[in-house]
């Protein structure tokens, strides 16, 4: 096992993995910049890392300052976390050239996987059923509307190196598809360094299943059954749940989408963690979309139901063990529901909130999970993805998750910045969530009424801030008699 890991992330993601580092008893180094000197994470971490200033690209998104710092903190190990460098074949192969582990796949099955259109090359040689649409990048907007008039609109275009709904557009027609493909290219290079699109059918209000896979470097590869992932703001998840509640993804099913997932994954050599995401349409047929190299960030509902540590499974591969578990191993216990908690205003277009967290209460009890990189007083910042924490949550049925995430949500305080907790709250109440009637454009027609109180948030911060000094000059009869509310 290794004796030391640098994590190159931030926020919830890089407190995860120091975690799991301390309780393995590996020594971890953590980086940051401007922005981040002050996180949690470099707090928790045994060694820490200056990178530069704040914007990703000239800190965490630098392979040459991550690599510096790996060597002169004697690090022998790196962990990507999710997003920025996560799914960069030439991060995963500068690691190796400098005698580094990269924690993930091999910089080829990156390659391959990696990016969308290999990846959907790549399924389709293995005749795995895939959405209509391009298997290479798009090169031209005369190329761009030549396919899109083959495949019919709606089309999506999609950036090829990477997910989380950046460089993602949906085209109805032929007179948005310029621009749109101008907007998705930009952001695509400014998110993965590669501008590189492609095209592909949208499917009206299907599902996006996803399924978790896991590979050793002795032939090994295995599936954790699916997640739910149908609940999207401009293609980003906000809800992941699992089993899925679609009647149809019973244990046939389920096996089929895992041996897909498998055959794709066994045809690219991977090993370590990945996720293959499929859409599922209305007669539960299901197509390939894009193989995920990396961990999910709503790998913790995969964990409840399956009690299995995905990041120490992570450190056991990445350091030549075999996988201690066979596909018939793996059980399926209960139902459990993440929520991704954002420092942003649903009241104005999920418009980011950055800022001071003035106030922070969290849920606890059983079967509540918290994963969370912020803390109160900690500031905001306006530089990166605004990704406070996951609110999970387990129960033996998924009736029972809910109320469960209902009063886990009721336990929830941020004050100082808007966030999305009433979002939430307001959102697990709906009747269509509560059937489990799910599809990728469900939140287009929710209704959220803002419940934000006539005073504004400084104010409500600062009543907040002053309940300690309140209650020492009360009486101690009287003192509980104070509320928040």
């Amino acid at each position: 096992m290794f004796g030391k890991v640098l994590v190159a992330n931030r926020g919830e993601i890089a407190v995860r993995v120091l975690r799991a580092l301390r309780e393995r008893r590996i020594r971890s180094v953590a980086v940051y910049s401007d922005a981040d000197r002050k996180s949690l994470a470099v707090q928790l971490a045994d060694e820490a890392a200056y990178l530069g200033p704040s914007p990703s690209s000239e800190s965490y998104l630098r392979i040459d300052k991550l690599i510096a710092a790996a060597r002169l903190h004697g690090a022998d190990a790196i962990h990507p976390g999710y997003g920025f460098l996560s799914e960069n074949a030439d991060f995963a192969a500068a690691c190796a050239e400098a005698g580094i582990v990269f924690i993930g796949p091999t910089a080829a099955a990156i390659r391959s996987l990696g990016s969308k259109t290999a990846a959907r090359q790549l399924a389709l040689r293995v005749g795995a059923p895939v959405v209509p649409g391009t298997a290479a990048a798009v090169t031209d907007l005369g190329e761009a509307k030549r396919i899109a008039s083959q495949i019919g609109y709606p089309v999506m275009i999609k950036a090829a190196a990477g997910g989380g709904g950046k460089g993602m557009r949906v085209v109805d027609r032929e007179a948005n598809l310029a621009a749109a493909l101008r907007d998705a290219s930009s952001e695509a290079e400014r998110s993965f360094t590669s501008a590189e699109v492609y095209l592909e059918k949208a499917l009206i209000r299907p599902r996006h299943i996803e399924i978790q896979l896991f590979g050793d470097h002795h032939g090994n590869l295995i599936h954790l059954g699916e997640r739910e992932c149908s609940l999207q703001r401009r293609h980003q998840k906000v809800i992941e749940e699992s089993p899925s509640p679609l009647s149809a993804i019973d244990p046939t099913l389920r096996h089929r989408m895992g041996e897909a997932a498998i055959e794709i994954a066994r045809a690219a050599g991977y090993t370590n963690a990945g996720t293959a995401e499929f859409l599922v349409d209305a007669e539960h047929n299901f197509y390939f979309l894009e193989m995920n190299t990396r961990l999910q960030v709503e790998h913790p509902v995969t964990e409840l139901v399956t009690q299995l540590d995905l990041v120490h499974l992570q450190l056991d591969v990445a350091s030549g063990a075999v996988l201690p578990h066979r596909q018939e191993d793996i059980r399926w216990s209960g139902s459990a529901i993440e929520c991704r908690l954002y420092a942003e205003d649903p009241a104005n277009n999920f418009f980011p909130s950055p800022g001071v967290i003035e106030r922070l209460e969290l849920p606890s009890g059983p079967g509540v999970r918290l994963d969370s990189g912020v803390y109160e007083g900690w500031t905001v910042p306006l530089d990166y993805d605004p990704l406070l924490a996951k609110l999970a949550v387990w129960a033996p049925d998924r009736l029972t998750a809910i109320a469960r995430m209902e009063r886990a949500l009721r336990e929830t305080v941020i004050l100082g910045i808007r966030n999305n907790v009433h979002f939430f709250r307001q959102l697990i109440a709906d009747p269509a969530f509560v059937a489990g009637e799910l599809h990728t454009t469900f939140l287009n027609t929710f209704n959220y009424s803002d419940p934000a109180p006539p005073v504004g948030d400084a104010l409500v911060a600062a009543l907040a801030a002053y309940r300690p000094k309140a209650a020492e000059a009360l009486p101690v009869a009287r003192r509980s008699a104070w509320r928040n509310s």
